[in-house]
């Protein structure tokens, strides 16, 4: 039986000509995530702000106004309501009530109580409950453990291969980064720790992309002295792009059923994965491989690191010269 081939042998696409555009649609689509984020803000999870959430499903659609006069009517503070997913489902916010657990409980039993005296279809799928101490902690944690992902992942390459492989990654995880919060500024869907989780699987994801290229354009780089350096990225890109794309299905067929399949609870976490590899994919193929020119790559990068330890080759070359002759 003949095997399926999703990338044709021989493929042989020019990406580095397309840099410029591919380099300008990037800018543009980083900026417009950062106004997004400047201007409409994440729609943060109670897991973030603190307070009581409570999610509830009704088989028709219910008119928030009437479910806002609804609650409004126990005096519990200031309320918000969102629906997501559809008419029929709606997140609620409430502000934490002063005393301990005991004082939050009796407040959700009440609301709970209150809307399906008058919405008897009601289900109340989640309840959580967040102190501002743990929400304002959970921030500082979570942008610390992106921030230092990255900044680890950058100085490994730096290490692994040269500078300029560490500059071109960072740009590309930020890029991937700045993309996501975008989209969810843009959405409003709820932004939790699930998320933190999906942005950190992304950064992990993209990585793995961009080490398997990286390390086929340094191995290039050694073997074809004479090829000019845009072609040798070409070249790099389309042998390691049936791994590329092979990998980048499977992830969205596994991410898509998910999405489709997996309910509320986790949509957040899957249209963020979902969303991340793709962006992730592209920024390994546009960004970063065509960043390395913008950076002055060549060979003599990897020259002074290659002579400490030249290839088998060379060495096996020296050894039998040795022999032949002791004076060499």
């Amino acid at each position: 039986m003949r095997l399926l081939r999703i990338v044709p042998d021989n493929t042989n696409i020019g990406f580095v000509r397309l840099r410029f555009v591919a380099f300008a649609f990037t800018i543009l689509l980083t900026l417009a995530s950062i106004t997004l984020i400047a201007t409409r803000g994440l729609n943060l999870g109670v897991d973030f702000v603190g307070g009581l959430m409570i999610e509830a499903g009704f088989s028709q659609p219910v008119q928030l106004d009437e479910l806002r006069e609804t609650v409004s009517g126990l005096n519990v503070g200031e309320i918000s309501l969102q629906q997501f997913g559809g008419p029929n489902n709606v997140a609620i916010r409430l502000p934490l009530p002063p005393g301990d657990e005991t004082a939050a409980q009796t407040v959700v039993k009440r609301v709970q109580a209150t809307i399906a005296q008058k919405h008897p279809d009601v289900v109340f799928r989640r309840v959580d409950t967040v102190s501002g101490k743990v929400s304002g902690e959970l921030i500082r944690n979570g942008i610390f453990a992106v921030l230092l992902a990255i900044a680890g992942i950058a100085v490994f390459t730096w290490a692994r291969f040269e500078w300029h492989f560490g500059v071109s990654t960072l740009v590309a995880l930020f890029h991937d980064v700045i993309v996501t919060l975008g989209f969810f500024a843009l959405t409003r869907l709820e932004f939790d720790l699930n998320v933190v989780a999906a942005i950190l699987t992304i950064v992990g994801y993209s990585l793995n992309d961009k080490i398997v290229i990286d390390d086929r354009i340094r191995e290039n780089l050694r073997k074809y002295r004479q090829m000019e350096i845009g072609a040798l990225i070409d070249l790099s890109v389309n042998e390691t792009l049936p791994r590329t794309v092979m990998t980048t299905m499977s992830m969205v067929l596994a991410l898509g059923s998910l999405l489709i399949f997996g309910g509320e609870v986790i949509r957040g976490f899957t249209s963020a994965m979902l969303l991340g590899i793709v962006i992730g994919t592209y920024s390994s193929i546009y960004v970063s491989s065509s960043l390395l020119i913008a950076l002055g790559i060549d060979r003599s990068t990897l020259a002074k690191r290659a002579t400490p330890s030249l290839t088998p080759e060379i060495n096996a070359e020296r050894v039998t010269r040795r022999r032949d002759d002791p004076k060499a």
